[in-house]
């Protein structure tokens, strides 16, 4: 009864158009009337104290320094020395897309604003070398997924916050995954590019590879220190995010000198604007949370997966159903937030190491970015490209399905995320 009112009131509060927070809202107040203990008090200490917590300042700071890095000229330069290194050979274009979303995933950890910037500066380029419209833009969709997967990623602080897990221990457990990801979209491009007739730009000379080298040497620093300081244990994720912000900003004004002080209240304020929506999501659904544990929900589902629990591979195999299924309907913060109370506990019923189970809970996610009907990359291409929306959701479905096939993989062979996971920790 109690599971049959959390998913009434929430899937009925979504249903009439309310936004994820405010439903997320309706689904604690419904669970307090279910559980008699109706206090309005409680709904506030608990929206208060869902965001009042230390690691989630990691947010705001990876957001800012997206943002810097894009208005301040480190994107494009990442791009370009991609552009000098693979953009000569056979589907050039697309490579220089992987790459790029690769290194620009090391610097901001925001999907949203990776695909945006990839879309801008890459699918004109694609379009203008004749490549299909719809494969360039579900190409560049479905690349720009790897940034919540290789660290830094907001995804994981979100995840660990809810979780209770080490944000420094995902953000080391990530690397591998996204690298691999990376792998299966470029295997895919090259077998789905292949007839294309397009001619490749001519190589670069040895001179402008150096020129772009040089040109992007100080935005490359960035993952090095922040991967680095992690390892080290020079500084926390949070502080990590900090430095991230503190150093873009620094290359951008005194370095590049591409972003002014005039432009900075609109860099901030845009930041502070995406930051808003996400603390506010992570708020209310602490309130469920907190509801879901009091109604002992968690008990509940550990009962109806106990057949399951001796079988960690093929209960991970429901759990990634269950949530691609959700990702469908739901953007990637509120699925973390709703999902992980829920199932963190039979993930540790099942013996199922808690870092393992994150990476691929964040790749299920991820991916979910880019599955219709919501896909909020796909919106993305959709708008920065002028594309209409069914086009990019039919160029990205081969480019997804090589994803899954990697996270599906890596639920049937643990050691190849919790082995690099001890080497990088």
């Amino acid at each position: 009864m109690t599971v049959a009112i959390f998913l009434g009131a929430l899937l009925g509060a979504m249903a009439l158009g309310m936004p994820i927070a405010f439903a997320l809202l309706v689904c604690g107040v419904a669970l307090m009337w279910h559980l008699d203990m109706v206090d309005a008090q409680i709904l506030a200490q608990n929206l208060i104290n869902g965001a009042d917590s230390f690691p989630l300042l990691a947010v705001p700071f990876f957001m800012l320094a997206g943002e810097i890095m894009n208005v301040g000229g480190l994107s494009r330069r990442i791009v370009n020395l991609a552009l000098t290194l693979v953009g000569h050979v056979r589907g050039g274009l697309g490579y220089v897309t992987i790459l790029a979303a690769v290194l620009m995933a090391a610097l901001s950890g925001s999907a949203v604003a990776d695909t945006a910037a990839l879309a801008a500066l890459l699918l004109p380029m694609m379009k203008a070398a004749g490549h299909d419209e719809a494969r360039a833009g579900g190409l560049i969709a479905s690349a720009g997924i790897i940034a919540p997967i290789i660290p830094p990623s907001i995804g994981f602080v979100i995840f660990g916050v809810a979780a209770n897990v080490s944000i420094g221990k995902l953000f080391m457990a990530g690397i591998v995954p996204g690298l691999l990801l990376a792998v299966a979209i470029a295997i895919t491009w090259w077998w789905v590019a292949r007839n294309e007739n397009v001619t490749p730009p001519k190589p670069a000379t040895r001179a402008e590879k150096l020129a772009a080298f040089k040109k992007s040497t100080w935005a490359l620093f960035l993952p090095v220190i922040v991967l680095v300081g992690l390892k080290m244990g020079v500084f926390t994720p949070t502080e990590a995010a900090v430095v991230a912000a503190m150093y873009a900003l620094f290359v951008a004004t005194v370095v590049y000198r591409e972003l002014s002080l005039a432009q900075l209240p609109a860099v901030f304020i845009s930041a502070a604007k995406t930051t808003s929506i996400i603390m506010f999501l992570v708020a209310a659904a602490m309130v469920s949370a907190w509801l879901i544990t009091v109604a002992n929900l968690p008990a509940e589902l550990t009962r109806m997966l106990e057949p399951l629990l001796d079988s960690p591979t093929l209960l991970l195999i429901v759990i990634m159903l269950i949530t691609i299924a959700v990702g469908t309907a739901m953007d990637m913060t509120p699925t973390i937030l709703i999902l992980t109370p829920v199932l963190m506990p039979v993930v540790k019923a099942a013996g199922i190491d808690p870092v393992y189970f994150g990476v691929l809970f964040i790749i299920n996610n991820a991916i979910g970015l880019i599955t219709p009907p919501v896909g909020t990359v796909l919106n993305v291409v959709a708008g920065v490209g002028r594309m209409k929306m069914d086009a990019v959701t039919r160029g990205v479905l081969p480019f997804m399905l090589a994803q899954f096939a990697v996270m599906f993989l890596l639920v049937l062979f643990p050691q190849i995320v919790l082995v690099p996971l001890r080497w990088f920790y």
